[in-house]
C-alpha cells in the first residue's frame, strides 16, 4: 500500500507569525475567511501543502478560538510550535503546548519567528525560556530554528528539517474500523456537499457506504481527495475531503463523524484515565462541570471520580465523563477538558472504555477492570470483556465495537485464547 500522507499542525500564541510562517514555507496563505483578512488574525483552521504528501494545518492562536485549535491538532503527526522573538512565551504558547502533550503528540519542531525585529542576545534569552518550558516533554530535544518570514532567513533550513523528521514517522494501523471526525463542511457547485477531516482509523473507498453520526444516517461516498488530489481510497492518517451524496451542508456540523456503518454508537458516558495539569489553578472536584473535547467536537459535561472527591494539580485518576451531548469515540482516543468558566485547559487523558458496563457496586472491581484496559494487552482486554459478559452470549462484533478493533483481529485473538484454554 502506498505510504500515507503526513500532517503537521502549528501551535502558538496569537500574532506570533504562524500563518506567515506557513505561507513562507508553502507559498499558501491559510487565512481564507473575509473576517480573518480584515482583522489580521486566524479564526478558523487553515490548510496548506508542503509537498504532495505533507499537509500543514494552521490553527488560531487567540484564546477565544481554542476549541478550533483543538479540532485542528487532533490527529496530526508532528507539531510546529511557534514563538515570536519579540514577545517570547505567552499564555497561549503554554496552553497550546499543554494541549499537544495531553493529546500525546510525539514529535515536533520549534520555530522562533520575527528574528528580524530583535537583537541576537534577546533571541538567545527567548530560546532559553522555551527550553525551560519544554523540559521533560516530547519537545525537550526538538530542534529550534530561528526564522524570519519577512527576510526568509532560516526558512530553507526549517523546511529541510521538516522533510527529514517526517520520514521518521511510522505508518498507522489501517485495519481498524473507518472513522473520520469532521472539521469542515461546504458545498462545491456541480459536486454537492464535501466534508474534510483527518482519517482517524481504517480506510474508505469511493462508492462505499458510511454512517453519519450521531445522526445515524447512511450515506454514500461519491468521491475522495487527499492532499488536493483525486484518489480512490483514503486511509488512517490521511487528510481527506469526501464528497458525499444526498445530504446538504447545513445538515452536518463540526464534530460529527463519518464511520463504518453499524460499528460506532453515540455515547454520553465514557470511562477514562484523567490527568490534571500541574498548572491547573485549583483542584478538580467530583462532579465538576467542564468542557469536553474529543476529536473535533466540544461538549459540556461532568467528571465523576470512582475513588475520590477531588483531583489535585499534577495528579491522575480513573474517572467517568458524563456528557450533555453525544460523542463518537473509541478506546485509546485522547481528550481534553477545559474549565467551564473561565474556559482554560486544565487536563485531559486517554479514553479506556467508550461503552462502560453498568456501574459495579464494588468500586475496586471497576478500577481493576480499567487498569487492565490501560495495559493495552489485547489478550487480557478481550478476556476481561468476555468474562464481564459471562451471563449472556457475546458476539464478536460487540467485542470489536467495545475495543475499537476489526472483527478479524478479535477473531484471531479469541482463537488464540481458546487454544490457551483461557476462554471456552
Amino acid at each position: 500500500m502506498k505510504t500515507r500522507h503526513k500532517i503537521i499542525g502549528t501551535a502558538g500564541h496569537i500574532d506570533h507569525g504562524k500563518t506567515e510562517l506557513v505561507k513562507a514555507i508553502t507559498g499558501t496563505d491559510t487565512d481564507r475567511l473575509k473576517e480573518e483578512k480584515e482583522r489580521g488574525l486566524t479564526i478558523d483552521l487553515g490548510f496548506a501543502f508542503l509537498s504532495d504528501d505533507i499537509a500543514i494545518i494552521d490553527v488560531p492562536g487567540h484564546e477565544k478560538f481554542i476549541k478550533n485549535m483543538v479540532a485542528g491538532v487532533v490527529g496530526i503527526d508532528m507539531a510546529l510550535l511557534v514563538v515570536a522573538a519579540d514577545d517570547g512565551i505567552m499564555p497561549q504558547t503554554r496552553e497550546h503546548f499543554d494541549i499537544l502533550r495531553l493529546l500525546n503528540i510525539q514529535k515536533g519542531i520549534i520555530a522562533i519567528t520575527k528574528i528580524d525585529l530583535v537583537e541576537k542576545d534577546w533571541i538567545e534569552l527567548v530560546e532559553s525560556d522555551i527550553r525551560e518550558l519544554v523540559k521533560g516533554s516530547f519537545l525537550e530535544n526538538a530542534p529550534v530554528f530561528k526564522v524570519s518570514s519577512v527576510t526568509g532567513e532560516g526558512i530553507h533550513r526549517l523546511k529541510e528539517k521538516i522533510f527529514e523528521e517526517i520520514k521518521k514517522i511510522k505508518e498507522r494501523d489501517y485495519n481498524r474500523p473507518f472513522r473520520i471526525p469532521i472539521d469542515r463542511s461546504f458545498t462545491i457547485r456541480g459536486f454537492g456537499t464535501v466534508v474534510t477531516g483527518t482519517v482517524f482509523s481504517g480506510k474508505i473507498s469511493k462508492n462505499s457506504k458510511v454512517e453519519l453520526l450521531p445522526q445515524k444516517r447512511e450515506l454514500r461516498i461519491r468521491g475522495i481527495e487527499t492532499h488536493g488530489k483525486k484518489v480512490y481510497t483514503a486511509k488512517a492518517g490521511d487528510r481527506a475531503a469526501l464528497n458525499i451524496a444526498n445530504i446538504e451542508k447545513n445538515e452536518i456540523t463540526r464534530g460529527d463523524v463519518l464511520a463504518e456503518p453499524g460499528f460506532f454508537i453515540p455515547v454520553y458516558k465514557i470511562d477514562c484515565k484523567l490527568s490534571l495539569l500541574k498548572s491547573a489553578p485549583v483542584p478538580l472536584n467530583n462532579r465538576a462541570r467542564v468542557r469536553i473535547h474529543i476529536g473535533t467536537k466540544e461538549g459540556m459535561g461532568r467528571v465523576y471520580f470512582f475513588d475520590r472527591n477531588e483531583l489535585y494539580p499534577g495528579e491522575s485518576s480513573f474517572a467517568q465523563l458524563r456528557s450533555e451531548v453525544p460523542f463518537i469515540t473509541a478506546r485509546e482516543d485522547r481528550f481534553i477538558i477545559r474549565r467551564y468558566s473561565p474556559p482554560i485547559t486544565i487536563g485531559g487523558g486517554e479514553i479506556l472504555d467508550p461503552y462502560p458496563f453498568r456501574k459495579e457496586k464494588n468500586v475496586n472491581k471497576t478500577i481493576e477492570y480499567l487498569r487492565i484496559l490501560e495495559t493495552k494487552n489485547l489478550n487480557k482486554i478481550i478476556n476481561i470483556v468476555v468474562k464481564k459478559n459471562r451471563w449472556k452470549a457475546v458476539q464478536k462484533k460487540d467485542i470489536a465495537t467495545k475495543i475499537g478493533l476489526s472483527i478479524q483481529d478479535i477473531h484471531k485473538t479469541l482463537e488464540h485464547l481458546k487454544k490457551e484454554n483461557v476462554i471456552v
